[in-house]
């Protein structure tokens, strides 16, 4: 019993270690979007929604939709973008897959979390052409943090000095001189009020969750836990936070533009 016990316990641990810091990011993710849209709804109308949703909406399904084809699932349906209904449901990507197959099980995990990376990587990659500079920074942040070896007081303090230098550099006097940067910060405010995951995204990456669980518990059982030791998990996991952390700042950004204009309503 205690073997047992032992393995769940590790088996846990490596779960956290590998999908943890998604997990927490997209709660928090969650928070600031519910957050920022009951504002934008306060400040600007109802209509405000579909403002940020004609950018947001496809980008956040369409991850849904690429993520599903990588990993063979079937689309069976899909609306990229439509007026809230009932549920405030502006967009879904239905599909289906074969549930024997491990790969395709574990799946919906990414397919779940998708809009999460989808997001970032459009946000990235607009920061590559209209903010190079800003771009730079970040890569710069990222190469660091794939070299650290421990996590201390000192690393994580290095860290979010970094993270504060990469938000002085996006709001730098040169960046507001660049008449593309409005563009860049429009479409970054549109794709991260609506990166957050739903609850049918939450729902479908829990199976997949749940799959990669008893995957890790069956090399555990089989004492393969090596192969998954090997993963550096510290760099792993600060490469996964230096992305997440582009969704929090623009997440944090989009919150701060809806205050003030729920302020100026009041």
């Amino acid at each position: 019993m205690k073997l047992l016990i032992q393995l769940f316990v590790k088996t846990c641990v490596e779960t956290v270690n590998l999908t943890g810091m998604v997990i927490l990011v997209g709660f928090l993710l969650g928070m600031l979007r519910n957050c920022s849209l009951i504002n934008f709804q306060r400040g600007l109308g109802s209509g405000a929604v579909m403002v940020t949703g004609f950018i947001g909406v496809p980008v956040h399904e369409l991850s849904h939709g690429i993520a599903a084809l990588l990993f063979g699932h079937r689309i069976t349906a899909i609306k990229l973008l439509q007026k809230p209904d009932a549920n405030g449901v502006m967009g879904y990507v239905e599909h289906s897959y074969n549930q024997s197959s491990i790969y395709q099980q574990v799946g919906n995990f990414f397919i779940g979390i998708a809009p999460i990376f989808g997001g970032i990587a459009c946000m990235i990659a607009l920061m590559h052409v209209i903010i190079p500079q800003t771009y730079s920074n970040f890569i710069n942040i990222l190469m660091g943090n794939i070299h650290l070896e421990t996590i201390n007081k000192s690393t994580v303090t290095g860290m979010l000095y970094s993270y504060i230098g990469l938000v002085k550099s996006i709001f730098s006097a040169e960046n507001f001189q660049n008449p593309y940067f409005y563009i860049f910060l429009f479409i970054s405010i549109c794709i991260s009020s609506h990166i957050s995951l739903s609850l049918a995204d939450i729902k479908g990456a829990s199976i997949g969750l749940t799959a990669i669980f008893f995957i890790l518990l069956i090399l555990n059982i089989f004492g393969l836990s090596k192969y998954i030791q090997e993963i550096n998990l510290i760099k792993y996991n600060m490469v996964i936070t230096s992305f997440l952390v582009i969704a929090v700042i623009f997440s944090m950004i989009t919150f701060l533009v809806s205050l003030f204009f729920a302020a100026l309503k009041s």
